[in-house]
């Protein structure tokens, strides 16, 4: 067995990350969840970071996030998550300090602790997935749902006199003093996957290294609020979701004092 050269170390392309568990996921097939959660626990592992990591997890869709990533983790009520996380990184300086929200979570019950948390610089990730819609408690629609957009709640389309315009997170957060690095990204493609856990990968480098706040936002899809397949929802979210939702980095302030090349 160890001679076969189909199976020897290094021949390996892929693997599932040590830190997964083998727990069965709750999310449905095509979800951008179960990609973002092996991006998280890559880039802990290569950190080396797996017992001084702790994330935060939610309420919405991700609420047992803590029984697939072999770290350590706070559950918080719906919306504080930032809230417990300032309070973790501040007790222990040396915790690579996470948070993973929906936009629900996030952006609406919990804008307060989202936007001052950030707005204080806490050391601190936050890992925001925006499908544009509450996915666990029946597709209502969220503060990040596009115009004409349907839900459950607005089944003829979101409008703006009705429900007000979607909220972009992102860009708010980029114009607070305390944020060092936001960006957008998304995991609907391999290219797109690796740009993805390399802004994972810099945003838990700041935390560590004591730079301020970070947010990553993945523009992400949900096949069942959507009603559509996994690849109808992936090409509807480039069509509909990324114009709306460039992708890319909107601050980086540690790029911005880096020397030129000449």
């Amino acid at each position: 067995m160890e001679n076969n050269p189909i199976i020897s170390p290094e021949n390996v392309v892929y693997q599932k990350p040590a830190l997964m568990n083998d727990n069965h996921m709750h999310y449905c097939p095509g979800c951008s969840h179960g990609v973002v959660h092996k991006l998280v626990a890559e880039v802990i592992e290569e950190m080396g970071m797996a017992d001084k990591a702790v994330g935060v997890s939610p309420v919405g869709c991700a609420v047992f996030a803590y029984n697939y990533i072999d770290i350590d983790w706070q559950e918080a009520a719906h919306g504080r998550a930032p809230a417990i996380a300032t309070a973790i990184k501040r007790l222990w300086p040396d915790r690579l300090v996470f948070t993973y929200q929906g936009d629900g979570d996030l952006a609406c019950i919990g804008t307060a602790e989202s936007i001052h948390a950030l707005n204080r610089g806490e050391n601190i990730t936050i890992i925001f997935i925006n499908n544009a819609i509450y996915g666990m408690t029946g597709g209502q629609m969220a503060p990040t749902t596009l115009m004409g957009m349907k839900t459950s709640t607005c089944p003829y389309g979101r409008q703006a006199d009705l429900h007000g315009f979607p909220l972009k997170f992102a860009d708010i957060a980029a114009q607070l003093e305390g944020t060092c690095y936001v960006t957008r990204q998304s995991v609907h493609t391999v290219a797109a996957i690796r740009r993805a856990k390399k802004a994972i990968r810099q945003a838990f480098e700041n935390s560590m290294n004591q730079r301020g706040s970070s947010l990553v936002e993945i523009v992400s899809t949900c096949s069942s609020g959507w009603k559509m397949t996994p690849v109808e929802a992936n090409k509807w979210m480039e069509e509909n979701m990324h114009p709306f939702y460039p992708l890319g980095d909107l601050k980086n302030t540690v790029a911005d004092k880096a020397p030129q090349q000449k």
